[in-house]
């Protein structure tokens, strides 16, 4: 294995549609909740609206020689973008400042798992998302059934807020507190 790490502008983003959309047939084959909602979700669906949306975007791929085995694509965004048709991810009013980060897609290939790759896209993308001013919270959504992504949040230091859509996405929260109250 041959590791290296990219961070890729947004007109480069074309280059994570494979694996975005290997997201999605990942999330609807765990999920026991309402797994015909991820039926239309995909990369036109979710990532491309998500980074049109955002106030600032970052993405980071993992790849072995040429080929991307990962991804991570986390942004800033207002917060009255987490609530639309779809679903409303968080009581508005429980965030006070106008903005709030969030990692929004991460994927590694199975066969990629279990060496790192997912603490390092993490840690590249939550360092990137605390050097925001003006963002105090910070969210992750993670689909029912995904049992080990939730784990993984939970070791890295977010808790559970809440769940929507009836179980369907778990919320995950953390606020920039408690980043500098830690030791």
């Amino acid at each position: 294995m041959n590791l290296t790490y990219e961070v890729i502008s947004d007109d480069k983003i074309e280059c994570c549609r494979e694996l975005c959309n290997e997201l999605m047939r990942f999330q609807k084959s765990k999920a026991h909740i309402k797994p015909e909602l991820f039926d239309s979700m995909n990369f036109e669906t979710r990532m491309i609206p998500s980074i049109r949306k955002a106030q600032h975007n970052y993405t980071v791929v993992a790849k072995d020689g040429d080929q991307i085995v990962a991804y991570v694509y986390s942004n800033i965004s207002c917060k009255e973008t987490y609530s639309n048709d779809f679903a409303t991810f968080f009581d508005l009013s429980s965030v006070c400042k106008p903005y709030v980060g969030c990692l929004s897609n991460f994927y590694i290939k199975d066969e990629y798992r279990q060496y790192g790759i997912g603490s390092k896209l993490f840690t590249m993308s939550i360092d990137w998302l605390k050097q925001f001013e003006d963002v105090e919270d910070y969210f992750i959504f993670v689909s029912n059934g995904n049992e080990n992504a939730l784990n993984f949040y939970k070791r890295k230091g977010f808790s559970v807020s809440h769940d929507i859509l009836d179980g369907f996405i778990t919320v995950l929260r953390k606020s920039k507190k408690e980043w500098i109250s830690e030791p």
